[in-house]
């Protein structure tokens, strides 16, 4: 059976973005070269340039999906409880433990804003990682698990510790298990004082 011009293009695109994802997870943004990409994924470089403009396109493109794959680790810690603000804990410890994850360090934490820059980021987080935790502390805040707030300011701050915690781990070298444990303890302690 003949595969339609939309599924090729979608193979192609998926074949490229694998072969990226891979390769800037290894060597990073500045070390992967467009003919890397190419050679990795096994298609031309007319085909990569039909489908991204430029390396930066392609990057962009892999750093989103590993957005949405934090995203979607979160949201289903987050959904195997019951109770929201429960859920909201696993899900915060999900994106701990998913940061551990050398690629995700290396694409998300480290190049992501180095290449990408602050505000192309965080437009990117926000639609992924910081608008769920703003549901989630809507969702605890009705539920009265936590006073009533606005959700939107405690939802950026709560964020921002979460990456900084992630960062810490990243940079901590040595024993990166050891430094999740230490911030995942001050996580929990930092959610613990929102509680009703």
């Amino acid at each position: 059976m003949t595969r339609t011009q939309r599924q090729r293009t979608e193979a192609t695109t998926a074949q490229l973005l694998d072969a990226a994802r891979r390769l800037f997870a290894a060597d990073g943004y500045n070390a992967t070269s467009l003919e890397d990409v190419v050679a990795a994924a096994g298609v031309t470089k007319g085909a990569l340039y039909h489908h991204f403009s430029s390396k930066l396109d392609l990057f962009r493109a892999v750093f989103e999906n590993e957005e949405r794959a934090l995203a979607r680790v979160c949201h289903e810690a987050y959904s195997r409880s019951d109770d929201p603000w429960d859920g909201f804990h696993a899900g915060c410890r999900a994106f701990l433990e998913e940061s551990l994850d050398p690629g995700v360090q290396r694409i998300a934490l480290l190049d992501g804003p180095a290449v990408l820059g602050w505000e192309a980021v965080r437009e990117i987080e926000r639609r992924y990682s910081l608008s769920m935790i703003e549901n989630g502390l809507r969702e605890a805040i009705e539920s009265g698990r936590i006073g009533r707030r606005p959700a939107g300011p405690l939802a950026h701050m709560l964020f921002g510790a979460l990456c900084e915690g992630a960062m810490t781990v990243a940079r901590s070298g040595g024993d990166q298990r050891a430094a999740m444990r230490e911030v995942q303890r001050e996580v929990t302690a930092l959610l613990g004082a929102l509680e009703a």
